[in-house]
């Protein structure tokens, strides 16, 4: 019988050699592939001695490490469901995920033992342990007496392997269950798509610099490699610097669109620092058209971004051969995902906008979840009755097929009963000349239902006026398009992915008309 366990797959394409280096740390430590093999078997059997039930949830808040990622590792070849949580969580929100998956196992950081072994003993949690990210903790101290030999558990396509909480810009997270089809699936197309080389082709060499309590950092970075046998440059947290050191030495980095400015800021960026790199990945928010530009003109390499999201993981992403990488758009469909663009009054089915349309992003493929936890309404109005996923993403396909994400079906604003789309007014705000970046939300407005309001970041030593954005915006938009109100700030509030927070930021606002 075919074992379909993730971490069957991930051991699979492990090197020959098992004395390799798999893993270069920033503080001069260095893993091989056998280190990995031993170390995910002792914490998995350290797992399965405290006889927990099965599909049991291991939920992790713990600091960046590679013991760490061993942790989720061992989950899998246990044949456990891994939950990780945001370092940045605090108690409210942990005493809720606790609450809400009922883990039968919690790993936090040594520091925060006190305060979530209380919230985990009074919510039935029966296992507490600690890891740090120097490799200290309980969790380190018990599995270093279980046996370093382990048999991967059965595990079906279409068992649950990971609990991802949605990252919570808009109202409660929820908790998207991913199963070991909908990982493998992903991780074998990318793959395929990005054109990961073999250590016979001359490997590939990943600068692994995201968190890993999300999609990118977690399952697209990690599993990348892991699928593919290549060695990881694991950075505990990104530095521009130590980034560019580090790239001589690698051929794949992978980075929120921050990062890319936060390098784009360091004068040693250039064609002959980027000169072994292959391909430099971008997602998790959108990049701006003109950090795409200078990058190409600083390093000579053309940013592949890429859509996903952590119900679905990967869905679309530029060429990254045979076909021009396009900057403001997420490229193709992957393979094996259908996706549509749907019209208001064809949200459960029916015929899918014509191309250059704007409408709900909808998808359908083996790499989209299996539902919410422990939410079936919920889950049931998330799919359409010929089962594509309403992302709640807004956008459009051009006459070439290249995809467009304009911005969340929650973030439209109704005004004056046109649709507004603030992605259309942020990117033409942006184009003006002192401008870094803005956001455009929508408030409550006695005469017009909701107005927008604009929030603009001028550039470094630039000075912006309020109302000179919008007269700007006179001369090109139609009217019911114009922010009734702009604003001039020093920077918007963005979540650990760099997503820019509008709740937030209409939650400042919204008695602004009132």
């Amino acid at each position: 019988m075919k074992n379909h366990n993730l971490f069957a797959a991930l051991r699979a394409a492990f090197p020959a050699s098992l004395d390799e280096v798999a893993i270069e740390t920033d503080n001069g430590l260095t893993y091989s592939w056998r280190d990995l093999e031993r170390a995910t078997a002792m914490m998995a059997n350290l797992l399965q001695s405290l006889q927990l039930p099965a599909g049991a949830r291991v939920a992790v808040q713990v600091e960046k490490s590679v013991e760490a990622m061993m942790l989720y590792l061992a989950t899998l070849r246990a044949g456990y469901v891994f939950l990780p949580l945001n370092t940045a969580y605090q108690s409210a929100e942990i005493e809720y995920f606790i609450g809400n998956a009922e883990p039968a196992v919690v790993v936090c950081s040594p520091k925060n033992f006190g305060w979530v072994s209380k919230i985990a003993f009074k919510a039935g949690t029966q296992n507490v342990f600690t890891l740090g990210d120097d490799r200290s903790g309980s969790l380190l101290d018990r599995a270093g007496h279980c046996s370093d030999q382990h048999e991967v558990a059965i595990r079906q396509e279409d068992d649950l392997a990971a609990i991802l909480y949605t990252s919570g810009t808009t109202g409660r997270s929820k908790g998207a269950m991913l199963s070991h089809g909908n990982l493998l699936s992903n991780a074998l197309v990318l793959k395929d798509y990005w054109a990961w080389r073999t250590p016979q082709e001359g490997g590939d060499v990943l600068i692994h610099a995201l968190p890993i309590f999300h999609v990118h950092g977690l399952f697209v970075a990690i599993h990348g490699a892991l699928i593919n046998g290549s060695k990881m440059i694991w950075l505990s947290k990104f530095d521009p610097r130590l980034v560019l050191e580090k790239l001589p030495e690698a051929t794949v980095f992978m980075g929120v669109p921050t990062l890319y400015v936060r390098l784009l800021a360091e004068p040693g960026l250039n064609r002959e620092a980027c000169r072994h790199m292959r391909l430099f990945i971008a997602g998790s928010a959108p990049l701006l058209i003109e950090t795409f530009h200078e990058w190409q003109a600083r390093t000579g390499h053309t940013i592949l971004e890429r859509y996903g999201m952590s119900e679905t993981a990967m869905l679309t992403s530029n060429p990254y051969q045979g076909g021009e990488r396009r900057g403001g758009t997420v490229g193709f469909a992957l393979p094996g995902v259908s996706l549509r663009v749907q019209g208001e009054d064809h949200l459960d089915g029916g015929p899918s906008l014509p191309a250059g349309e704007i409408g709900g992003i909808q998808v359908k493929g083996p790499n989209v979840f299996k539902g919410y936890w422990r939410m079936p309404e919920k889950t049931r109005e998330e799919f359409t009755s010929d089962g594509y996923f309403k992302t709640g993403d807004v956008g459009k396909i051009d006459e070439r097929g290249y995809i467009t994400i304009v911005g969340r079906s929650k973030d439209l604003i109704i005004s004056g009963g046109y649709n507004v789309y603030p992605a259309e007014i942020e990117a033409y705000i942006n184009e003006m000349p002192g401008v870094l970046e803005s956001a455009l939300v929508g408030v409550p407005h006695p005469d017009f239902g909701e107005v927008g309001v604009a929030i603009v970041i001028p550039k470094p030593g630039a000075t912006l006026q309020a109302d000179g954005v919008v007269a700007a915006l006179k001369s090109r938009l139609a009217n019911f398009k114009i922010p009734k109100q702009c604003f001039v700030a020093t920077e918007l509030p963005r979540n650990t992915m760099g997503k820019v927070q509008k709740n937030l930021l209409r939650e400042k606002y919204q008695r602004l008309f009132a």
